[in-house]
């Protein structure tokens, strides 16, 4: 049983909120303390500061969590950073390890977002050259110190190609990071921000040389491992928390909106008081 004290929202969960019944606790992603542990000992003591990623019904002021989907937190590590990794952290963390990026061109679309930032950071502690893509050049601040070898508001802007795309948008976006992508390359699809269709060019899927991928991503498995290395890493001064807006829970609604407005630069983490 976990005492929340932070929670944080993410973009793809709200988008099936309305799929929830009437009086469901919402949310995935927490960070608090241990105030009972698990009867079997399978999980960390009393006291011990923790982050839940991808746990159910996380938008609770304590809630039950599997020491599966546990990491925990270090000292020296903010819960409410901690808060923000959940689902964004480690989506990029899984998508990153697919294959070895060292010295590779990886392309991060929607890279202002909370993926996106993880994902920005993370690429370039491995190796690669990174390109990050945003929608306007306000949205660009702060991703250089990042970690990111250039910042585009315009695929068209570059002719590189890249060998493993990494998409958080969606739409005609897909298309555009297909033509650029090297052989062998792959597209990780992690989110489809614009709500558009994606429609390919006749013949744009037939190609010469290594093939090339478009994968899906769903990785439902526990998270437990991957937060202790994200939480291990914010630890050592490594990784940051990309938190862009933080409130209180009361504010809930207003922190959504702010969301879907693209009013916010990474992470909406919040206080439960």
């Amino acid at each position: 049983m976990v005492e929340v004290q932070h929670i944080s929202l993410n973009f793809g969960e709200l988008n099936y909120v309305r799929q929830w019944p009437d009086g469901a606790v919402h949310g995935h992603d927490a960070a608090g303390v241990v105030v009972r542990a698990a009867s079997d000992g399978s999980g960390p003591p009393e006291g011990t500061r923790v982050a839940a990623g991808m746990a159910p019904h996380a938008w609770a002021e304590r809630v039950a969590v599997s020491p599966a989907s546990l990491g925990t937190v270090p000292e020296g590590v903010d819960l409410a950073d901690a808060a923000a990794l959940g689902i964004a952290g480690v989506t990029a963390f899984r998508v990153l390890r697919k294959r070895s990026v060292l010295a590779r061109d990886v392309l991060i679309t929607g890279a202002s977002g909370g993926v996106g930032h993880f994902a920005v950071q993370l690429a370039a502690l491995a190796g690669a050259r990174v390109t990050a893509l945003v929608g306007s050049p306000e949205r660009a601040a702060g991703l250089r110190e990042l970690g990111a070898d250039r910042v585009l508001t315009d695929l068209a802007e570059t002719g590189d190609r890249f060998d493993l795309v990494l998409d958080t948008v969606g739409g005609p976006l897909v298309a555009q990071a297909w033509s650029s992508l090297a052989e062998g390359g792959t597209i990780h699809l992690v989110g489809y921000s614009s709500g558009q269709e994606t429609t390919f060019p006749p013949g744009s899927l037939f190609g010469f040389g290594e093939p090339r991928s478009i994968a899906t991503y769903g990785d439902m498995t526990p998270t437990g491992g991957e937060l202790t290395d994200l939480l291990g890493l914010m630890a050592a001064g490594r990784l940051s928390a990309p938190v862009g807006l933080r409130g209180d829970w009361q504010g809930v609604a207003d922190a959504v909106r702010a969301l879907f407005a693209r009013k916010v630069h990474g992470k909406i983490v919040l206080a439960v008081a």
